[in-house]
């Protein structure tokens, strides 16, 4: 256990995107993490102020780039990695592979989600290059791993889709209260759940007054949410996902419809999900007829369920809320991060939702 009154020497690689961002706002006010290491590709060299502006006035590290960077001589004690896929596996494997260090990384990329490398060559088209560390990797879905969590060296955070969608899901699917056959997941996220780069198809003109879907039954997080749903229900699953990208800047809404088991209704499953979190701090259960909204979640590390029945017998539909790039991403992180070093779970999280 770190002593409290110890600061933990932190670095981020890919600050210069939404998620490494977010980090750098939430971690900034953190009582124990001092941040050591600011990565940022093409914006090398420049002051984080120069790309985030609302990030002027902080006292932190020039942007580097990676390869210039000397790892032993920062003697970093947490890496946040919020580097594309592909690209962290490397990266994470000259840090960690074969060394007896105390970093422990906190990857924030897909590389390390998927526990079968076949399934990982299948959907990313490629061999991995990290097979021994993507066996010990802890999934980071803080409310179902936090055992896991706390003895981890490398821990890779779960997507935004799957988030949302596996707090909702696990404890229905642990239970038996629900079948496994006929999920059905509609998710719609912001755009900056599709990063920074600048592509034709996240221009202003492209994205406003327009949602569209896409990734129609390829999208690379079904097999994860498929991954942790099948591991719970002791066989293997298959789900219909399809994502929609929706003109807003942040937050994330999915509509899940699920066959009930016999005798079951959305009463059962609002009361399941209810029990099992009663004692967490960030997923909160919504009351009877309550249907959230983005809006109540917005720049905080907060989950808010929703269960309601359908007018079709024998199913049910429940709603699922986050901020895609705080309990989806950064948040969730940092949350890995505090139980890792046995902080108080919540530190730098205690933002309420930001409304309107």
């Amino acid at each position: 256990m770190i002593e409290k009154i110890m600061k933990i020497k932190t670095g981020i690689l890919g600050a210069s995107g939404y998620t490494g961002a977010e980090l750098v706002r939430l971690l900034i006010r953190h009582p124990h993490v001092r941040i050591e290491l600011l990565t940022g590709g093409r914006k090398a060299g420049l002051d984080i102020a120069d790309v985030f502006p609302h990030l002027s006035d902080l006292n932190l590290p020039t942007l580097q780039a990676i390869e210039d960077v000397d790892f032993a001589a920062l003697d970093l004690d947490v890496i946040f990695c919020a580097l594309p896929h592909k690209t962290s596996q490397k990266i994470i494997k000259k840090l960690l592979e074969g060394q007896d260090t105390k970093l422990k990384i906190i990857d924030l990329s897909a590389d390390f989600r998927l526990r079968d490398e076949r399934v990982y060559e299948e959907w990313y088209g490629r061999k991995h290059s990290a097979l021994e560390l993507q066996k010990e990797a802890v999934y980071g879905l803080t409310e179902h791993y936090r055992d896991e969590i706390k003895t981890a060296q490398l821990v890779a955070c779960p997507g935004c889709y799957p988030t949302a969608a596996l707090l909702t899901l696990l404890p229905l699917m642990k239970e038996k209260l629900i079948q496994k056959d006929g999920i059905i997941i509609d998710a719609k996220s912001g755009v900056s759940g599709a990063g920074r780069a600048l592509q034709e198809g996240f221009l202003f003109t492209e994205i406003s007054e327009a949602m569209h879907p896409y990734g129609i039954a390829s999208h690379r997080h079904a097999p994860e949410i498929e991954q942790e749903l099948s591991k719970v229900y002791g066989e293997k699953l298959m789900i219909s996902f399809t994502p929609h990208l929706i003109p807003m800047n942040r937050g994330e809404l999915e509509t899940i419809y699920v066959s009930l088991s016999k005798n079951m209704a959305a009463k059962d499953l609002r009361s399941c999900l209810q029990e099992f979190y009663k004692n967490d701090p960030y997923v909160q259960i919504a009351k009877e007829g309550s249907v959230p909204a983005t809006r109540n979640v917005r720049g905080s590390n907060k989950a808010l369920i929703s269960v309601h029945d359908d007018r079709v017998t024998g199913r049910a539909i429940l709603i699922a809320v986050i901020d895609n790039l705080v309990k989806g991403s950064s948040g969730q992180a940092i949350q890995n991060m505090n139980i890792m070093f046995d902080f108080d779970e919540t530190l730098s999280l205690e933002q309420v939702p930001l409304f309107p």
